[in-house]
């Protein structure tokens, strides 16, 4: 696999806002869709968001109007944008699409 760093996780209260990172190495990024999953504690992978080569977006009916997926090719980097964050929002996300795959980066939100 090829590196991949995240950044931005953290802890914040409900309500409050996140900007999540995932740098990747390679001149192809702009080439891949790439996606968010999240991980809550005890359950499975649950997908959150893909950008596609082309910059369309889709987003899980849970995230929807909240978070917001960017990418920017030039710095092949992946951002997710979490805003109104919820309690439901508590997990370990991470980043994946071509032969990416972020080890993940913990988001928790706690009152």
């Amino acid at each position: 696999e090829v590196p991949v760093v995240e950044s931005g996780g953290g802890l914040v209260q409900p309500g409050g806002s996140l900007t999540l990172s995932c740098a990747v190495s390679g001149s192809t990024f702009g080439a891949f869709g790439m996606s968010w999953v999240r991980q809550a504690p005890g359950k499975g992978l649950e997908w959150v968001s893909t950008i596609n080569y082309d910059g369309t977006t889709t987003y899980a009916d849970s995230v929807k109007g909240r978070f917001t997926i960017s990418r920017d090719n030039a710095k092949s980097t992946l951002y997710l944008q979490m805003n109104s964050l919820k309690l439901e929002d508590t997990a370990v996300y991470s980043c994946r699409g071509g032969n990416w795959r972020g080890q993940g980066t913990q988001v928790t939100v706690t009152s």
